[in-house]
């Protein structure tokens, strides 16, 4: 039997004060209120992950196959993403779990991995974009894009798109109050960040991987705001989420100095997906769209003054059209 979940006032205070919201101890603090998802959630449903070799995306993928979702692993290095199938089935030895390798950094083949699932799925009930980067130092890809940038936003929005005739397929009309989800992992340092339309690619003063990081991260919850708006025809709902500050290889390797500072409060994998999870498989996120998640509740966008401009939200979009746009094919 749950406990009641946290007064408002107390949540709301938990997430202004950071380090008690985003560490272990608010996951604890809120977890104690909610219900476990079903088994059988999401059974007979098809969801795939991005950068699901490890930490968040690997957890996802547990919990989503805890859910009974047939669950596609979608990897750069197809090595790391068995070993990352193998450990969901040792947790999970009945789902169905297939890897998909896909580079994100490079929009052709984000193109052709889409093809090769229209090809192969019939629907698509879930995409959880979760692939992430921190560079040490400005990378440009090989279609002359910045490296988080080409990752954290122009690869979601293509794929997205992309994928659109399966999302639509897993939002039939007869089924309008579950619709396919579409979830953005987000962070929480997207707050520290604008929106930066007149310099997307951070060519601009000196270069901070950690600056990137946020930068991306605050239009990937712009852009899952104004996809949401664009999906709303064909039924698909999209929100964004953070997961807290979560213990992973990626912030060990990326962030080693707040790794070692903050250890004791960090979340596991478990706790920082839950959420993304949540989204995907529970009845309430597929009943809205375009919202902001951290541990299970709707967040404000901005905690300061600062809001985005209409000009700037279009010239996002205006930026990412073009920029896929002449994504070549394989």
């Amino acid at each position: 039997m749950p406990f009641p979940r946290l007064p408002r006032l107390l949540d709301a205070a938990l997430d202004r004060l950071v380090v008690p919201g985003y560490s272990k101890l608010g996951y604890l603090a809120r977890s104690a209120g909610w219900e476990a998802l079903p088994s059988d959630a999401l059974a007979g449903r098809t969801v795939a992950v991005t950068g699901a070799s490890s930490g968040l995306g690997a957890a996802t993928a547990t919990g989503l196959a805890g859910c009974g979702a047939d669950v596609e692993l979608v990897v750069r290095d197809r090595g790391r993403g068995e070993a990352a199938r193998d450990t969901v089935l040792a947790a999970h030895p009945d789902a169905r779990v297939t890897v998909a390798r896909c580079d994100l950094a490079d929009l052709a083949d984000v193109r052709r991995y889409a093809l090769d699932a229209r090809d192969r799925l019939l629907a698509l009930h879930g995409l959880v974009h979760n692939a992430g980067v921190l560079p040490g130092e400005r990378v440009e890809t090989a279609d002359g894009h910045e490296l988080c940038l080409a990752t954290h936003v122009l690869a979601p929005f293509l794929l997205t798109r992309e994928l659109l005739p399966l999302l639509r397929a897993g939002s039939p009309p007869d089924r309008p109050g579950d619709p396919a989800r579409v979830v953005f992992v987000s962070s929480g340092g997207m707050y520290t960040a604008s929106l930066r339309t007149d310099d997307p690619e951070y060519t601009e003063g000196r270069y901070s991987g950690g600056a990137a990081y946020a930068r991306t991260k605050r239009m990937q919850v712009v852009l899952a705001e104004l996809l949401a708006d664009d999906l709303a025809s064909a039924g698909v709902a999209v929100h964004s989420m953070h997961p807290g500050w979560a213990d992973t290889p990626g912030v060990a390797d990326s962030l080693p100095g707040f790794h070692r500072l903050t250890g004791p409060l960090l979340r596991t994998a478990e706790q920082g997906a839950d959420t993304a999870v949540w989204l995907a498989a529970a009845a309430e996120p597929g009943r809205c769209s375009g919202v902001f998640w951290h541990d299970r509740a709707p967040r404000p966008t901005h905690w300061l003054p600062g809001e985005e401009s209409a000009a700037q939200r279009a010239a996002l979009w205006a930026f990412c059209v073009d920029a896929t746009s002449s994504a070549p094919t394989h």
